[in-house]
This record gives C-alpha cells, sequence and structure tokens, in this order.
C-alpha cells in the first residue's frame, strides 16, 4: 500500500495575468481568473513531474510524466525510484505496481487520493470556487523569478488537507503545488517542461491488466 498524498485540485489566471506578475502587484482575483482562462481553453496537457513527500521521519522522491485530458482522463507513469502507474479515464481509477503484480481498481467516484481533482483541471478549472480564503502567500519563495504563490484551502478535502500552495507563472501556468495534510505532512509537487493541446490518444487512459495480474477492488490512497 502506498503511503503518500497525492494531488488535489482544480486551478485558474486571464491572457492578462502575464503582464499583471510581472508589472503589478499581484491580484488574487485576477491571478485566478487568468489561471482559470488558461486551463480550460486547454483540450491536453502533459509535463514532467517531481514528488515529494515529507512526513513521518522520512522523506522520498518521485518522478515521472503526468498526462492530463479532457473530460477527467489523467495518467501518473512514475519511472524513477520505481516504475508504478496511476490512471483513470473518468470512471475508473487504477493503480499498478509491475513489481508486485497487482492492480488496484476503484470506481473514481469513491476514489480518496490527492491526485484525483486534477483530472479535472482541464476544462473545470475554478480556483477561487475550490479554495477557500485564497491569498498571496510572501513567505513562501518562489522557484521562478516573476512566480507568484496563492495559498488556499481546499473545501472537498478540508478534513485531509489543511492548505494547499500553488506557484503561478508569468504564462499563468501552475508550476508546483504544496500540500500539508492534517497529520503534518507535506506533498511537492513541481511540474517541469508542460506541453499543452499534445495528441493523446484514449487508450493511454486505460489500463489493460498484464497476464497474471491479480486484481483487487478496493479504496486507496497515498
Amino acid at each position: 500500500m502506498l503511503k503518500n498524498a497525492s494531488i488535489l485540485l482544480t486551478l485558474t489566471v486571464l491572457f492578462s495575468g502575464a503582464s499583471l506578475l510581472a508589472d503589478t502587484p499581484a491580484d488574487v482575483h485576477a491571478l485566478a481568473q487568468a489561471v482559470d482562462t488558461h486551463y480550460n481553453r486547454l483540450k491536453s496537457m502533459q509535463a514532467e513531474f517531481i514528488e515529494t513527500y515529507r512526513g513521518a521521519g522520512m522523506e522520498r522522491t518521485e518522478s515521472g510524466t503526468l498526462s492530463l485530458k479532457k473530460p477527467g482522463k489523467m495518467r501518473w507513469e512514475y519511472r524513477s525510484p520505481k516504475e508504478k502507474l496511476f490512471l483513470s479515464d473518468g470512471q475508473t481509477a487504477w493503480f499498478y505496481v509491475p513489481d508486485d503484480r497487482q492492480a488496484r481498481k476503484i470506481p473514481v467516484k469513491k476514489l480518496d487520493d490527492l491526485r484525483s481533482p486534477l483530472a479535472f483541471l482541464l476544462g473545470k478549472t475554478k480556483l477561487e470556487k475550490e479554495l477557500q480564503g485564497l491569498s498571496i502567500a510572501p513567505d513562501v519563495t518562489p522557484m521562478g523569478a516573476g512566480n507568484v504563490v496563492l495559498r488556499g484551502v481546499p473545501k472537498s478535502l478540508s478534513e485531509r488537507v489543511n492548505q494547499i500552495e500553488l506557484e503561478i507563472t508569468p504564462q499563468s501556468q501552475i508550476a508546483r503545488i504544496i500540500l500539508e495534510e492534517a497529520d503534518g505532512s507535506v506533498t511537492e509537487y513541481r511540474l517541469n517542461g508542460q506541453q499543452e493541446d499534445r495528441e493523446l490518444a484514449d487508450q493511454q487512459f486505460r489500463f489493460a491488466p498484464p497476464p497474471g495480474t491479480e486484481i483487487l477492488n478496493e479504496n486507496f490512497g497515498q
């Protein structure tokens, strides 16, 4: 069983957001609208991710490729340090670790995983609606020049997640997501090399269990 959080969200900003970030004091409403506009116009997105988990006296870093496709499809393909796959076709989610020869299957509506809300980033982004108390986080240093970090409490995960921080670039992209859970653990996602509106086949978001794979029908999270 994996022990980690992963992602949440539905996220947001306007074409003018780039100049807002660079030339004027950051305005939360304008930034949020800009992120909304940017992602809601996309049909697909692909990026390299680095996921770092800190909690329970340990730290773990993993990396791979994230693919999203409208409506509600996602694929997290972990390559390092261990291969594993987490994907959803919008109806059913699967988690598969080749070394375990097991695949866990669950309906998306019953999925308890912090990665799952990101599946709906494209086409349904509404930052100010999803994150309570959305504000600038001046105490968090951005990774990139000109970036702005926003902070809020996710409504759908308020009992599990204390707050979430989003780093927004001048191009209205989400470059980093930091989730602070109620148990004190922190999961950080860095998204690099975002490629928008790539041709992604629906087949990439469907799971075909390899021969000999044990299928487990259950809830799961990281």
